[in-house]
């Protein structure tokens, strides 16, 4: 879970309340600041000391720091949400379980409806044009392990940070850049995923529990 410690109270909280408290040994939460009543309701709790800003730069920051703990941890699945997520465990795990951890899968949603075109910089006056889906953050995304090993050229250590400058995109979008573009393995879609874009009224009650993911709709949030 990524978030900032300006949201740990108006959104991190809930979060704590509800589906972290009944997963809280494989949920990590990535910040930028010290908060000790986070710290009493979980032990996986990383300060990245990253920026605090919404900056491309800060949030390649601590998707680095995210990237880094899910390898060192030996899991199988590195899934990414943000703090305005609400995350049905259930069924996200009933997704992942019909796909194996030693291949190659990224699912998520995107949020564009067609490939993000970008510049990759491959000197220092040489540039060329690329395009690729990416699963937008906000709604989630997750990575298999086999995949995420064959990233680590340009993820591990300070090499994603490197890598987002290279194309000057935020973490989302770096993230579909290595795997679309560089390792030429293709989104697998899902609208199980939500995002705050969306409005969620759209979803029919009936098929609320199998989502995997829930947000603040941009119709709520008019309210």
């Amino acid at each position: 879970v990524k978030t900032t410690k300006k949201f740990h109270r108006p959104r991190l909280d809930l979060l704590l309340d509800t589906w972290i408290s009944r997963n809280k040994e494989m949920t990590f939460i990535f910040t930028d600041g010290e908060d000790e009543v986070v710290k009493r309701h979980t032990g996986n709790v990383i300060n990245t000391n990253c920026s605090a800003a919404h900056s491309r730069q800060a949030l390649s920051c601590k998707m680095a720091v995210e990237y880094d703990k899910f390898i060192e941890s030996g899991r199988k699945w590195f899934c990414h949400v943000d703090d305005d997520n609400y995350v049905n465990v259930p069924a996200l795990v009933k997704l992942l379980s019909s796909y194996p951890h030693t291949q190659d899968v990224y699912i998520g949603k995107p949020s564009l409806d067609r490939p993000i075109q970008a510049t990759e910089r491959i000197s220092e006056n040489k540039m060329r044009p690329v395009h690729f889906w990416f699963a937008t953050g906000g709604a989630g995304f997750c990575i298999s392990r086999g995949l995420a090993l064959k990233m680590s050229p340009w993820a591990s250590g300070g090499h994603f940070m490197n890598t987002a400058e290279k194309i000057r995109l935020p973490d989302d979008c770096t993230i579909g850049y290595i795997i679309e573009s560089v390792l030429g393995v293709r989104l697998i879609r899902s609208n199980l995923f939500h995002s705050h874009l969306e409005n969620l009224q759209q979803v029919p009650k009936s098929e609320l529990h199998k989502q995997v993911t829930l947000s603040y709709g941009m119709f709520e949030n008019k309210r």
